[in-house]
């Protein structure tokens, strides 16, 4: 039956992508499921080294690409599931299409799921290894109160089979200890770079904070990022590199991608190596993505929760064309009184900010409120993503804050207009 249902899931694949359209369809993995409910655990049980599972509040995707870029460059095949798979039909209808003989072509699968999806996904596939990032108030009509979203993390821990790598900044996560005989790895930060991060407490009652004591021996850390050069501090030696990717918040990512890295291939690891890998990752889509639209720069940044808008803010220039989109659909989370708890008051001497979105109004008061006066507000997205670009001049690179459902309809509408100035 197993067999049977794999055939079956793929012409349905075959079917959404040709006659549907349907690239990105959970169809094919809820018929599976239903056909064979332990379709999912039997797929992932066949893998030669397992399961990762990486979940949190901020950073999955970003996170989940790090490590899978870093694994495929030391030589291991890897599968992931897209950003936004998250049930486990998702993850079978990203598997069905690379399998062969009913086997899926991989050496071990790095799947990204957010609080909730992760504690359904463990109680079918228990993973090897986990990765859990932080806890910060997000989406808090889903998710209820933040020790809730600390519970849903403990209890994937406490699942996992063989290693745990947690954030030592995190005060929710350092109280996880896993299951018998797993071990746990750390990452987080230290010297320079560890006044940049503030728990969830800290940033929601702004409090300023200074470096932090460390106790965690076997830790990644990163110690400072200076104009893309970070610094990071593994096994007691200091290790340098010119990142990609975009902000502190992403190389703090790096550190945790890092700490997973080296639970996976314990003697194998090389640090040196791994750093230097660091160097050729891009953003994942809409993370700090640089998008070229007729000569000029466009940059893409997700923002979710008051924690990732802030150190966003802190990472980029505040004298740059700024324009920020806000809906607030089911993904974004109903409730946009989050904005409240940003400080924008870098961008009060900016005189190229603007604001779009569902909530483009209720964005342009909330900067009033910290000095800094929009030049215009459009609700729909098209028209304003037309207008940010063409008051850009060749020299500027311009920047998109902008809330899930926003990025990715924004994303596209910045594709399309690449492709009229290509034509």
């Amino acid at each position: 039956m197993y067999w049977v249902s794999s055939i079956i899931g793929k012409l349905i694949v075959y079917l959404s992508r040709h006659i549907g359209g349907g690239h990105g369809s959970a169809l094919p993995g809820l018929i599976v499921e239903k056909i064979y409910p332990s379709f999912l655990s039997r797929t992932m049980a066949q893998l030669p080294m397992g399961v990762v599972l990486i979940s949190g509040t901020n950073g999955k995707t970003t996170t989940t690409k790090i490590l899978v870029d870093l694994l495929r460059l030391d030589g291991y095949k890897v599968f992931t599931n897209p950003s936004g798979s998250n049930y486990t039909r998702g993850v079978v209808s990203a598997a069905l299409p690379l399998m062969k003989r009913g086997k899926l072509e991989a050496d071990i699968a790095v799947l990204e799921l957010d609080e909730v999806y992760a504690t359904q996904f463990v109680d079918q596939v228990k993973p090897n290894y986990c990765l859990l990032l932080n806890v910060f108030r997000d989406q808090l009509d889903r998710f209820g109160e933040i020790d809730k979203t600390a519970e849903l993390l403990n209890y994937v821990a406490s699942k996992t089979k063989k290693a745990i790598a947690l954030n030592e900044d995190d005060p929710r996560l350092k109280i996880v200890t896993g299951g018998k005989g797993v071990e746990l790895g750390w990452f987080g930060s230290q010297g320079e770079a560890s006044t940049l991060f503030r728990n969830d407490e800290e940033l929601h009652q702004n409090k300023k904070v200074g470096p932090k004591k460390k106790s965690a021996k076997n830790a990644v850390r990163i110690n400072s990022l200076n104009e893309g050069v970070a610094e990071y501090v593994i096994g007691g030696k200091t290790y340098r590199v010119r990142l990609r990717l975009f902000g502190i918040h992403n190389a703090i990512n790096c550190a945790a991608a890092l700490s997973m890295l080296q639970l996976i291939e314990k003697d194998e690891f090389d640090a040196e190596t791994a750093v230097a890998h660091l160097g050729v990752i891009k953003p994942a889509f809409g993370r700090g993505e640089l998008i070229t639209v007729d000569n000029k720069q466009v940059q893409l940044i997700l923002v979710k929760n008051p924690s990732g808008f802030r150190l966003s803010l802190e990472s980029s220039d505040p004298s740059a064309p700024s324009m920020i989109a806000i809906n607030d659909e089911y993904a974004d989370g109903r409730d946009v009184s989050w904005l409240w708890d940003v400080s924008f008051s870098n961008l009060a001497k900016n005189n190229k900010v603007s604001t779009c979105g569902v909530r483009s109004n209720d964005m342009s008061i909330r900067l009033i409120y910290d000095g800094v006066n929009p030049t215009w507000s459009e609700e729909q997205l098209e028209t304003a993503c037309r207008r940010f670009v063409d008051q850009l001049s060749d020299d500027e690179t311009g920047q998109i804050f902008a809330t899930y459902t926003a990025m990715l309809k924004i994303r596209q509408i910045l594709e399309n207009m690449t492709k009229e100035s290509d034509d």
